[in-house]
């Protein structure tokens, strides 16, 4: 044996050996580490045996015949997996054992049948015959695979003592015992039971509960090991609960202190007695994921570093708060020792204590089951002073939890309790008790069970989500809306890294069906779960959705051609969600509803985006506004400000019948879905309104002078009839062209804005040399002439419609809020 090669332990639970398959996945990972190493492989039983085990000592005790039943189930699990796992001659050799030790397991439980009763060794016995199995079955197989390796029977090893409070490892002839071992096996390799021990008179033990991880930790130091591995069914130890908290995140590193602390209030993590053994020699230990080999884990050592203040979160449920009080408590020495000494003499564990300053009041929170227990050992421990009025009747408040926050830099990061109580408290989570430790490694607060999963999201996002979280709603999944979703896709990850931005499309509506996502919608799948996810739409469940206690920021898209969803703006707002929406109908509905949505942003301190509705992608209003805001005097704004009548008169020179021309432009998206919303004048004439209230105008849309291309017949009937006779705007559009044409003269669909508020909208034959006459594709120019730029007015030009820049124009606005809110520019 090449003793300068150093022993590392890895531990495999329940689930890690469900059935055969998961054997196979063992062997490969065991077989995929570094081979220069020597292993030591800790096993438990197959998921579900050892409470399977209990239970037949249970049902025999009982009497239950159908022990028996449940007996032959979990031997025949274990010859259905030998049988699937192995070839003979190792499989017949196996199944002997497991023959032989189920006739043993027999005879024992006929016993305690007859005598009803069974002694503490008894169920050790039987509780821990899985790990023996489990051991034997996967040392098999690695043998089948040409492995050189051999069993570890702890049984034979682990010698221990049992007390009240712990299990208590000899480690003296433990160290014996697997020196004489090693000296009769010499292999590289080799699978030990979990779980099982023997005391120092050979009678067989357990470890107890987590006692397949804590033998991991055991043989780690009794091996001299330099790694400790608990293999799980999780990638590694989350700052919460991932299951109460979608943005949990893997911790990649933690301090022994810190996994105790967490694991004292609840968290499902190493249990800090299986720990011990590897604190004392300093051995690393890593939880990985059986079914993600590749994903890093978390290390838990001793000096573990990180810069955030608080590393985790957890929850204790199920617990009482119980309040003692009185003036007869105050400078009186020995009320504590009084106190907490009847506590002890009834058995109750005390979880949390809180103590006023005035020692008028101490509080300690207890496990609930034992409330009544508590309350009547404290009533006659205190009997004289509750007789005199000195002590109050003790006070309990039952259905409480405990919320702490953990982590080795609380100490030394100013301001951490303050931002706890704080999160705490902007949600509306009453605090009943607090506590910190001297150490000042964690916080601790009571409160209402009730509250206990809003509370945990509520201090999880105050100190491990980005501030510039977004929690993101799509209403429109159309061209832009599904445009807009490959756009976010796209740069989603360079988002986080380079802006720490982080955008969670978590909802997804159309009109009649919403898709809702409790963690975030992946973007390269989202129209296959909609389809298969999506539930009739519900308003008021899309919007409380779209805004959870433990994300910072909500926003809608309303990427809709709809007039419909106006009302909801306000509403939107008042519920605290930000608004982002190409649709200008909320911006051109009346005058008052206008000012009602802009109230509603301004009391409730939310922003509404609006810079696609004039231009697409175009800085249009933002450089109006600019304007505006440094003092600037506008004196006339004039543009062309439909993509899609630009594009129509860039190609329309009277070669070609302008229906056709009209079905084209609609059939690459540069149209609204009815192409009248565009001919009509109609869409431009929005534009306009938007821009004259932009400069403080009072304008509606029916003050705007308009002079549409769509004849009177046409305007009452469906798109589907509108499209089959386009054909009969050709004739006075080609009479309109050819005129221009003999004055030397171009078309355009123009704008016109003045300073005195008339508005103008119409078909405009303009000199071939105006600057309007350089606008190409379904470009958009706009002309601001202002007392500044009055010479030399500022043009702004470029494509102003289709799905590729106003979807641009949305991500650009969902940029702007997420700069508003605070991210990176």
């Amino acid at each position: 044996m090449n003793h300068k090669q150093q022993w590392k332990i890895h531990k495999f639970g329940g689930t890690s050996v469900l059935n055969s398959d998961r054997y196979k996945n063992v062997f490969l990972i065991v077989s995929s580490l570094v081979p220069s190493s020597r292993k030591a492989v800790v096993v438990s039983a197959m998921k579900g045996v050892t409470d399977d085990l209990i239970k037949t000592v249970e049902m025999a005790q009982h009497q239950q015949e159908s022990y028996k039943n449940l007996l032959e189930s979990i031997y025949q699990r274990h010859c259905t997996e030998i049988k699937a796992l192995l070839g003979a001659p190792a499989r017949d050799a196996l199944l002997a054992v497991i023959e032989r030790d189920f006739h043993e397991l027999r005879e024992i439980l006929r016993g305690v049948w007859l005598v009803r009763t069974a002694s503490n060794q008894i169920y050790d016995l039987v509780s821990g015959m899985g790990e023996v199995w489990s051991a034997q079955i996967l040392n098999a197989y690695f043998q089948l695979q040409g492995v050189k390796t051999d069993w570890l029977d702890a049984r034979k090893i682990l010698v221990i003592e049992k007390t009240e409070q712990a299990v208590v490892i000899n480690w003296r002839a433990s160290q014996e015992n697997l020196t004489r071992w090693q000296k009769e096996h010499d292999y590289d390799l080799v699978t030990i039971t979990g779980f099982v021990a023997a005391t120092v008179d050979g009678t067989i033990a357990t470890l107890g509960r987590n006692g397949s991880d804590y033998s991991a930790s055991v043989f780690g130091a009794l091996f001299d090991c330099d790694e400790i591995f608990i293999w799980t069914d999780v990638d590694g130890i989350h700052s919460a609960d991932p299951r109460q908290i979608p943005e949990a995140t893997i911790l990649k590193e933690m301090s022994y202190n810190e996994v105790t602390e967490l694991a004292y209030f609840g968290a499902k993590v190493v249990h800090p007695a299986t720990m011990v053994p590897a604190i004392k020699k300093q051995i690393p230990i890593w939880i990985k994921n059986t079914f993600n080999p590749t994903c890093l884990g978390t290390k838990i050592f001793q000096d573990a570093e990180s810069s955030a203040p608080v590393k985790g979160f957890s929850t204790i449920d199920k617990l009482s708060l119980l309040n003692v009080e009185g003036t007869g408590m105050v400078g009186v020495p020995g009320v504590a020792e009084r106190l907490f000494g009847s506590l002890r003499s009834s058995g109750i564990s005390v979880v949390l204590i809180s103590q006023a300053s005035s020692e008028h009041s101490v509080c300690f929170a207890i496990p609930e089951e034992q409330t009544e227990k508590a309350q009547k050992a404290i009533e006659l421990a205190f009997f004289a002073e509750i007789q005199q009025g000195l002590i109050q009747n003790v006070q309990v408040t039952r259905n409480v939890s405990i919320i702490a926050a953990v982590g080795d830099n609380m100490a030394c990061s100013p301001g951490t309790a303050g931002r706890f109580f704080t999160a705490l408290g902007r949600s509306g989570v009453n605090v009943r008790a607090i506590a910190q430790g001297s150490s000042e490694r964690n916080i601790s607060a009571v409160i209402d069970t009730k509250e206990a999963i809003r509370a945990l999201r509520t201090v999880h996002s105050a100190f491990i989500v980005p501030h510039q979280t977004l929690s993101v709603g799509l209403i429109g999944p159309g061209l832009i809306g599904r445009t807009f979703l490959r756009q976010l896709k796209e740069k989603q990850l360079d988002l986080k890294k380079g802006r720490e931005v982080d955008v969670k499309i978590r909802a997804i509506a159309n009109s009649k069906m919403m898709y809702l996502s409790e963690k975030e919608i992946p973007l390269n799948q989202w129209e296959e779960l909609f389809a298969k996810n999506a539930v009739p739409l519900d308003w008021n469940k899309f919007t409380e959705h779209l805004k959870p206690s433990h994300l910072p920021h909500a926003a809608v898209i309303e990427a809709t051609a709809s007039s419909s969803l106006t009302p909801l703006y306000k509403e939107w707002l008042a519920q605290g969600l930000h608004i982002i929406s190409p649709n200008k109908k909320a911006n051109t509905d009346s005058m008052d509803e206008y000012l009602k949505i802009r109230a509603a942003a301004k009391r409730y301190s939310r922003h509404f985006l609006y810079s696609t509705n004039v231009g697409a992608g175009l800085p249009i209003v933002q450089t109006l506004r600019d304007l505006i805001a440094t003092g600037d005097e506008i004196k006339i704004v004039q543009g062309i400000l439909s993509g899609t009548l630009s594009y129509i008169f860039n190609q329309y020179d009277g070669t070609q019948p302008f229906s056709e021309i009209v079905k084209k432009a609609k059939e690459m998206g540069f149209t609204e879905p009815d192409p009248r919303e565009d001919l009509s004048g109609q869409d431009v004439v929005r534009k306009l309104v938007i821009l004259a209230r932009e400069t403080g105008m009072n304008l509606e849309v029916d003050d705007v002078e308009v002079q549409g291309l769509v004849p009177s017949a046409l305007t009452a009937i469906s798109v589907d009839e509108f499209m089959s006779r386009l054909a009969e705007m050709d004739a006075p559009m080609s009479e309109k062209m050819k005129n221009a044409q003999a004055q030397k003269q171009i078309l355009r669909f123009v704008a016109t804005l003045s300073q005195d508020g008339k508005a103008r909208v119409g078909l405009e034959a303009l000199p071939a040399q105006h600057v309007f006459s350089r606008v190409s594709g379904t470009d958009n120019i706009v002309l601001f002439k202002t007392k500044r730029y009055f010479e030399q007015p500022l043009v702004i030009q470029g494509p102003g419609a289709g799905p590729e820049v106003t979807a641009a124009g949305v991500f650009a606005d969902l940029l702007r809020l997420s700069q508003y809110l605070g991210a990176l520019p």
